[in-house]
């Protein structure tokens, strides 16, 4: 049985122990903590790195000197964290004084919110914005589609899956640069496969670049060869080591690699 989201975890946590020969499931989580249940968390902080430095690199493309960035999550958390960390390093590795702009709306649910905000970025002159917040960044979308229908040079990044499709205004024309991408169903096949051999065991997987369990999106045509090929060569120095990445705000800060200031979760 395959659970996806941490608003199940305790439900499935009172669930597994009364099934004990029923293999589970679960996504986004690792405090289960059950034989029967397989949990799978994932390097957010890496698919978030290779966006962030995907639009900057565009933004560099374009001929813009100091472009401006924005972050908007949902509720506050170690996860949502890893995001927006991320996404700041990649930025920063190519404008290192960049100015990015952080916003949570404490809800998954209210694409309203993340709208309004959007709105108020662009019209500032922010070049792009990357929401992880479930339905609620879906409002980034929704303005960036609005302002690039007008001629507008802002963008949208999507988050978990591609959303370049959501991010349609004409034709095949799309306000979504690139997506950062969960990539679940990987983990699914994972599982699946450990079903099939015998090889299930419960426990915390990690899934991240090396297990193709985090990527980017590259569906927008928009989005150049060159800068696509920059963010592969990223990827591979972050495999090899090259390029260090942090989990949280605190030792991201501590290394210089994040301004002070974040709404982030700081732990």
């Amino acid at each position: 049985i395959m659970v996806t989201g941490f608003t199940w975890a305790d439900a499935l946590g009172e669930v597994a122990p009364q099934y004990p020969n029923q293999k589970f499931t679960i996504v986004d989580v690792d405090w289960v903590g059950q034989p029967n249940v397989m949990e799978f968390i994932y390097s957010e902080e890496q698919g978030s790195f290779l966006v962030g430095l995907a639009a900057a690199l565009q933004a560099k493309e374009d001929g813009i000197a100091n472009p401006r960035f924005g972050f908007i999550g949902g509720v506050p958390g170690s996860t949502i964290t890893k995001f927006e960390i991320g996404y700041i390093q990649g930025i920063r590795s190519v404008f290192p004084n960049a100015v990015i702009y952080d916003y949570y709306a404490n809800d998954w649910g209210k694409p309203e919110l993340a709208k309004a905000q959007a709105k108020n970025w662009y019209d500032m002159g922010v070049y792009c914005i990357f929401s992880a917040a479930g339905g609620t960044g879906n409002g980034t979308i929704a303005q960036a589609k609005e302002y690039r229908a007008q001629g507008k040079n802002v963008w949208a990044i999507g988050v978990d899956s591609d959303q370049y499709t959501d991010g349609i205004y004409t034709g095949t024309k799309s306000a979504v640069l690139t997506s950062m991408l969960k990539r679940v169903e990987n983990s699914s096949l994972m599982v699946l496969n450990a079903v099939a051999d015998g090889t299930f065991k419960g426990g915390v997987v990690q899934m991240g670049m090396e297990d193709e369990g985090v990527g980017y999106s590259t569906a927008n045509p928009e989005l150049s060869a060159s800068v696509r090929a920059q963010v592969d060569a990223a990827k591979t120095d972050v495999l090899n080591g090259k390029i260090k990445l942090y989990k949280t705000y605190k030792e991201a800060l501590a290394a210089g690699a994040v301004p002070a200031g974040l709404a982030a979760l700081d732990d």
